[in-house]
């Protein structure tokens, strides 16, 4: 092991509160390239959130807005071309080393008539690249979770009850999406308003999770999402 990737395993596992080890087959030149752009996305989180910026790393194109609405443990990443929406009643909450992926999106209202609740992610989860979360029924997500690219969760519903008025003109509700820990939730996957997934689950790539409960450890998938089998506790 080079000194320089010794280094960069130190630091890495400084940030991120566990043991770290990079590949020792990766060249020194791309060592450097990702060292000097975490260096610029701390950058950027201290000139975005200021002290407290200095445990987090912002990317390029990256915006947060409601700032004073967005809460944060250390190594949290906010991909570049993402963006966090905070304006709700609850805001953003995220964890230790939560990661939001590259041109992913994390909005908590919907509409300026109704303020939206918002998100609370564990410690240690990925929140994938090219993501969608509509957080304004809340959306709340455990420790240890995965969940791929194009993945989006939609915390509300429209009501249409009544043919003589316009759906737009008949409200939405809200009964919010609820993630246990240690999940993966596959890409392309869709969650709905109403989903309660219990710990350890697996939704398989483009599944659709409609409302309801999904029992612990299960794996799911298909459209409308269903029961494929439970996950072996064998080892």
């Amino acid at each position: 092991m080079s000194r320089s990737t010794a280094v960069l395993n130190s630091l890495a596992t400084k940030v991120k509160g566990s043991s770290y080890m990079i590949d020792a087959r990766i060249p020194i030149t791309g060592l450097t390239r990702i060292a000097a752009e975490r260096a610029a996305m701390r950058t950027r989180a201290i000139a975005i959130f200021g002290r407290r910026g200095a445990t987090a790393f912002v990317g390029q194109g990256a915006r947060v807005w409601t700032r004073g609405q967005v809460r944060f443990g250390p190594g949290t990443t906010f991909g570049h071309g993402s963006l966090v929406d905070a304006m709700s009643t609850d805001g953003v909450t995220f964890g230790r080393n939560v990661s939001v992926g590259r041109n992913t999106r994390i909005e908590c209202t919907g509409n300026l008539q109704q303020l939206g609740r918002g998100i609370t992610v564990g410690d240690n989860v990925g929140l994938g690249t090219d993501c969608l979360y509509g957080c304004a029924g809340g959306i709340e997500i455990g420790d240890d979770c995965l969940v791929g690219n194009y993945v989006t969760f939609h915390s509300e519903n429209h009501v249409a009850d009544r043919r003589d008025i316009p759906i737009r003109l008949q409200g939405v509700r809200h009964a919010g999406i609820r993630v246990g820990k240690d999940c993966w939730i596959g890409a392309k996957a869709t969650v709905l308003d109403g989903a309660n997934i219990g710990d350890g689950c697996v939704i398989a790539a483009g599944a659709v999770v409609t409302a309801g409960d999904y029992a612990p450890y299960g794996i799911y998938g298909g459209v409308p999402a269903r029961l494929l089998r439970y996950r072996d506790d064998t080892g």
